[in-house]
């Protein structure tokens, strides 16, 4: 299964923040593995083992059209040994043929690496976590292991709590995005007293306070609304040029859903002087690189420049 390994951290020198007295690193989680890589790897884990204590011969879980989680699950059950299906929200996927569907790069990375798909209306997307509608897709599909969407549960934060190790110590601020909880959760529980973190959503609205406070105890957390950019997946040209950018000046490339909205939260934090003279701050590259090429396929219909 998922080993416990360690990402390496690296130093930001980016233009738009040279000459604030502030200090930033990345943490490549991205690197961590070829197809299930970032916050995925460390939420799959423990999600993997006790699938496996339990004898579950099959993964099943939720996510959209382009979820990094849909990709990294299926990569993960092909990798070891599970079969995976994947209840993918919007019904009128289901109407595509094939080859339309798999115009998809997510969908066809999942398909090739063996994920069967049930697309569901997006109503019925909302009963995701009701017993009665996880009892149907037992009476369907048989008897599997279901990983929540997003993959959080007390096991996806206990592998989240591995990202920092005893070489992150010397971190003041911890900052990573955030979707559904999980990895800001474990990150905050592997904290020491004198660290702070913050989360950034990528979601529009004040509702993860409430998530996280599932799975933690400590208070040293707070989560800036400030730059979702109004929702999942919505970008502008804004940010996509601020991606090139960054990508061009540090070689660190970023997903415009997930960490390259953190990136721009956290830069214009440091130019409007959030934080003290001397803060070290560590970022944490939680991955979803895969969602580049459909994000680009979007964005070329919308007109919009394209991340390089």
């Amino acid at each position: 299964m998922l080993k416990n390994v360690s990402s390496r951290v690296v130093p930001i020198l980016f233009s738009e923040i040279a000459g604030k007295n502030v200090t930033v690193f990345i943490k490549r989680e991205d690197e961590l593995h070829p197809f299930i890589s970032g916050n995925k790897f460390r939420k799959l884990k423990y999600n993997l083992l006790q699938a496996q204590k339990e004898g579950q011969k099959t993964l099943l879980t939720f996510g959209g059209a382009y979820s990094n989680h849909i990709a990294a699950t299926a990569a993960a059950g092909k990798e070891f040994g599970f079969q995976t299906i994947g209840v993918i929200r919007g019904e009128e996927l289901a109407a595509k043929s094939l080859s339309d569907l798999y115009k998809n790069p997510t969908l066809k990375f999942a398909a090739d690496q063996g994920m069967q798909f049930h697309f569901v209306s997006r109503t019925a997307y909302r009963l995701k976590t009701e017993p009665s509608f996880i009892q149907e897709l037992k009476a369907e599909f048989g008897a599997f292991y279901l990983v929540p969407e997003g993959g959080t549960n007390k096991y996806a934060v206990k592998g989240c709590e591995e990202i920092l190790n005893e070489n992150d110590t010397s971190y003041d601020i911890i900052c990573a995005a955030m979707g559904t909880g999980g990895t800001l959760s474990g990150i905050i529980n592997a904290t020491k007293s004198h660290q702070r973190v913050i989360g950034f959503p990528s979601l529009k609205g004040d509702f993860l306070s409430k998530e996280v406070q599932q799975f933690v105890t400590k208070n040293n957390w707070e989560i800036n609304l400030d730059y979702s950019f109004g929702g999942y997946g919505k970008v502008t040209a804004d940010l996509i040029h601020f991606i090139n950018q960054f990508k061009r000046e540090t070689g660190v490339p970023l997903d415009p859903v997930y960490t390259g909205k953190m990136l721009f939260g956290i830069i214009d934090l440091i130019k409007n002087d959030y934080f003290a003279e001397g803060t070290k701050i560590l970022l944490i590259h939680t991955g979803g690189l895969q969602g580049i090429e459909g994000m680009n396929q979007l964005l070329t219909k919308k007109k919009l420049p394209i991340i390089q």
